[in-house]
């Protein structure tokens, strides 16, 4: 599982957002939001640089933990 550091999220439609950005580019992708850690998990067969990417068009701060 990657783990990603990532700012701005606050409730539920963020885990949402993040949730389906992941999804549009691997539907077989597990993601794990944690708010209150700002933490998201990606069990995927994506790249780092594409779950980032996927994550950054939905206008969050996003780090490899």
């Amino acid at each position: 599982m990657q783990v990603f550091n990532v700012q701005g999220m606050s409730c539920g439609h963020c885990v949402r957002a993040i949730t389906q950005a992941v999804q549009a580019q691997d539907p077989a992708a597990s993601v794990r939001v944690d708010l209150a850690a700002r933490e998201v998990g990606v069990e995927s067969t994506l790249t780092a640089e594409q779950v980032i990417a996927a994550i950054r068009e939905e206008g969050y701060e996003v780090h490899v933990a």
